[in-house]
């Protein structure tokens, strides 16, 4: 077979070489897509998880603040440490302005 012979027959079917090229690379494309999909949302479920664990513990500080500010605590503690009475009715001064 001679050489023109030979570019004569790939020239026929070079369209067909395009074309199979064309799906071998839209194939790559779809896989690397497909992978670079799935990485993506195992990103996501980790960002997620770790969104409801910061809700969780914001629940629970939410909590303690009001366990540690309720107004029973904070007379007691006023009472023990500063040493604070409730004043008498008759040691209460109202002014007028």
């Amino acid at each position: 077979m001679t050489l023109a012979r030979i570019i004569d027959i790939h020239s026929q079917h070079f369209s067909l070489y395009v074309m199979l090229l064309a799906v071998l690379v839209s194939a790559i494309s779809v896989v690397y897509t497909k992978h670079q999909s799935r990485v993506e949302f195992v990103a996501l479920q980790k960002h997620e998880q770790h969104r409801d664990d910061l809700d969780e513990e914001w629940g629970r500080l939410l909590l303690e603040q009001s366990t540690w500010a309720s107004p029973g605590r904070v007379e007691r503690q006023a009472k023990i440490r500063l040493d604070m009475i409730i004043p008498k009715a008759g040691s209460t001064v109202v002014l007028k302005p």
